[in-house]
């Protein structure tokens, strides 16, 4: 939509906006009659007539005055007229019942969550932004919703075959048993098929050992994945590494991939002295994996070359998953 910058002035003109104050409740003026029309616009539909219209007179279902609402935006607080049925059928879809915010403010507190702010930073934060005062529970509380997102993500079912995965864990301090302490937090980093990075799954445990890694590992299988048995085992395949060529040497032994999230972890995790318990780590490392996983949208340099020659070496088991 185009603006006509002469109508525009005149309007701020006759307005008597002068300041951001004055153009924030002029905005809160205006986000008013646009919310209020939009709902008006959604009872007619869920009706089917318009307002006075002569159908009104034989529907059962008619419109039934209004319910007074307050609702946040980054404008301010404004005061809504929502339009009501007389059946208490409308279901508004702008402004869902029971809503108060339609300035994206959890959306907000997530992402400045994400970005390693911590919640009393978060409440000062809001307060200047919106003059809005919100306690570090409600922050917790909105920031707990990523806890779900969490868990399914880390239950998700994982391709049967990665063409290489990077292990590791990086160390975090998190409180446990009244003292702070350095936990391993497991971190697996996939090559799929398609040249594209994914992580696998994230794990918290009070040290990294071979034991712990094998569990890790059946999760993984029961996720989905075809997991190898022991190296051990399988030195003669393992030996031929030095035979492949130098884009798949390459990237076997680099480990950049996950050194790169562990520093975005770190990154975001800096302002934190210690993490209370394991819930509050897991929703800060998700959102890094989350805010991390959104820039790997290339494919890894040279995969062409690299999967003809996966395809050369390992034809008996990637054939029957290409």
């Amino acid at each position: 939509m185009v603006l006509d910058r002469s109508k525009l002035k005149k309007l701020l003109k006759e307005k008597g906006v002068k300041d951001l104050d004055d153009f924030n409740a002029f905005m809160r003026e205006v986000s008013k009659d646009v919310v209020e029309t939009l709902l008006e616009e959604e009872l007619t539909d869920h009706l089917g007539f318009e307002k006075h219209d002569q159908k009104a007179k034989v529907s059962d279902n008619f419109r039934n005055g209004y319910t007074p609402k307050t609702v946040k935006s980054k404008f301010g607080e404004i005061g809504l007229d929502v339009p009501r049925d007389r059946k208490s059928e409308f279901e508004p879809q702008i402004v869902k019942k029971r809503k108060k915010d339609i300035s994206g403010l959890e959306e907000k507190i997530i992402s400045m969550y994400a970005k390693g702010m911590t919640t009393r930073d978060i409440q000062a934060h809001i307060k200047d932004l919106y003059s809005y005062e919100i306690s570090p529970d409600t922050v917790s509380a909105i920031t707990d919703k990523v806890v779900d997102r969490a868990r399914e993500w880390q239950n998700r079912r994982l391709e049967p075959i990665y063409a290489v995965v990077y292990m590791d864990a990086v160390f975090l301090k998190m409180r446990t048993e009244g003292h702070v302490r350095n936990v391993a937090l497991y971190n697996i980093i996939g090559i799929n098929l398609d040249g594209q990075k994914e992580c696998l799954g994230m794990w918290v445990c009070e040290t990294e050992s071979a034991k712990y890694w094998l569990s890790v590992l059946n999760e993984l299988k029961n996720r989905g994945v075809h997991v190898s048995v022991s190296w051990k085992k399988n030195w003669g395949e393992i030996a031929t590494f030095f035979k492949y060529p130098p884009e798949i040497r390459t990237m076997i032994y680099t480990t950049n991939p996950i050194e790169s999230l562990h520093r975005q972890i770190k990154k975001v995790a800096k302002n934190k002295a210690s993490f209370p318990n394991e819930q509050a780590l897991i929703k800060l490392v998700y959102l890094a994996v989350e805010g991390a996983a959104k820039k790997w949208t290339m494919r890894h340099r040279a995969w062409p070359m690299i999967y003809s020659q996966l395809m050369i070496f390992f034809e008996d088991r990637l054939g029957k998953y290409v």
